[in-house]
């Protein structure tokens, strides 16, 4: 009976009965209090915060990018013409020499081969035999590269070397079709990827055991993030072992006794965590009408009215006729024009305060009723009168 009632009064009062507990079982009356504000205070937000490997790469480590040029064969009807596409008919000619058949000087009206681009990313520290993925893009007028076969395709670097070598099945995402009077387009049917397509043939030398340090480079440069990694790295190791040399650096001392384990010692450093900065920016791209804006961005005090003239003129010409016993009359055309102005004199002028938070600012300016594109307008015109305290970025 006496747990049932405990159960009932801990559900109905949790922080009395909490404290009753606690007392019973001879804790301090500071324990039973601190134990009643946990329930009752909101816990602190936590800062937003990142891992230094999301935010900053290490230098030398890094991708490389691959392009070649290749012939798909097997389409169905839909490659490049070849009265339209010189190269094509030329790579065939090529390739067939190299393989014994000599067809120099014949007419080719093949449409089952199309020329392409083949791209690919060699990602670092990729063995020799090991694969990646292809992307693969026509040149000519081919219509769809659905079923096709990319033959042999060798990838080039920025340096001319060849680093892998591409072949297999196209796999293509979109799809068309057609009638005599209709047609229909789903995706891109002109590209299309091969998974695992391409085998490593040149590896790039890179050994991390030899270097005396490591330098981490920003994704988004600023003097007061490069400040926080050096900080948090130097607290994390006790020694100071890493400085900011720029906004975009930082520089790390490998300590000699963790040489031997470069690669633990990447590991422990990319996972400390740190409060990103960004300067206040709004980025407005005019195509589509998107407006972004960081948490950092504030105003001084402006007032803002927004309206436009709206002129609407209408033409409702009306047939005017004569009587049917009418004599000499005849039948005209009558002008009727029909004249509106819109002043939206409704609009009121708004006043935003000096430091208002990005999401005032966004709820101030949305009760002026305004959209996307006339915001863009009101955004430019705050910052033309020196009360936006932020950098404008047009896309």
């Amino acid at each position: 009976m006496r747990s049932a009632w405990s159960r009932t009064e801990m559900t109905r009062d949790p922080i009395r009965s909490l404290l009753r507990t606690t007392l019973r079982r001879g804790g301090s009356l500071a324990l039973a209090v601190l134990l009643a504000l946990s329930l009752v205070l909101p816990a602190a937000p936590a800062r937003a915060q990142s891992r230094i490997k999301d935010v900053a790469d290490v230098e030398g480590v890094r991708d490389n990018m691959l392009v070649g040029y290749g012939l798909v064969v097997g389409l169905n009807g839909t490659g490049d013409s070849i009265n339209n596409s010189p190269f094509t008919e030329q790579s065939l000619i090529g390739m067939l020499e190299r393989l014994g058949v000599n067809i120099r000087g014949e007419t080719v009206r093949t449409r089952n081969v199309a020329a392409v681009m083949v791209t690919a990313t060699l990602p670092p520290f990729s063995a020799q035999g090991t694969r990646i993925d292809v992307n693969v893009g026509t040149l000519g007028d081919a219509k769809n590269l659905q079923g096709g076969t990319l033959l042999v395709t060798p990838l080039l670097g920025a340096d001319g070397e060849v680093y892998a070598v591409a072949q297999g099945a196209v796999a293509v995402s979109g799809f068309s079709a057609q009638g005599a009077a209709a047609s229909v387009t789903r995706g891109v049917p002109t590209a299309g990827r091969i998974a695992g397509g391409a085998i490593v043939e040149r590896e790039i030398a890179f050994d991390l055991t030899d270097l005396p340090y490591v330098r981490l480079s920003l994704r988004n440069p600023d003097f007061t993030t490069a400040k926080r990694i050096s900080e948090s790295i130097n607290a994390s190791f006790g020694s100071p072992v890493a400085h900011a040399t720029d906004p975009a650096s930082v520089l790390v001392d490998v300590p000699p006794q963790r040489k031997a384990d470069i690669v633990g010692f990447i590991r422990d450093m990319e996972q400390l965590r740190v409060t990103p900065d960004q300067p206040a920016r709004v980025v407005i791209d005019e195509a589509s009408g998107v407006i972004v804006m960081g948490e950092n961005v504030r105003i001084s005090t402006v007032a803002i009215a927004q309206g436009n003239l709206t002129i609407r003129i209408t033409e409702t010409p009306q047939v005017s006729q004569p009587g049917p016993l009418s004599q000499g009359g005849q039948t005209a055309v009558v002008p009727r024009t029909d004249i509106q102005v819109d002043e939206q004199s409704d609009r009121k002028l708004a006043v935003l305060r000096t430091g208002v938070s990005l999401q005032e600012l966004v709820q101030s300016l949305n009760a002026l009723g305004v959209g996307p594109r006339d915001m863009i307008s009101i955004l430019q015109s705050i910052k033309a009168a020196g009360a936006l305290q932020a950098e404008i970025e047009v896309m």
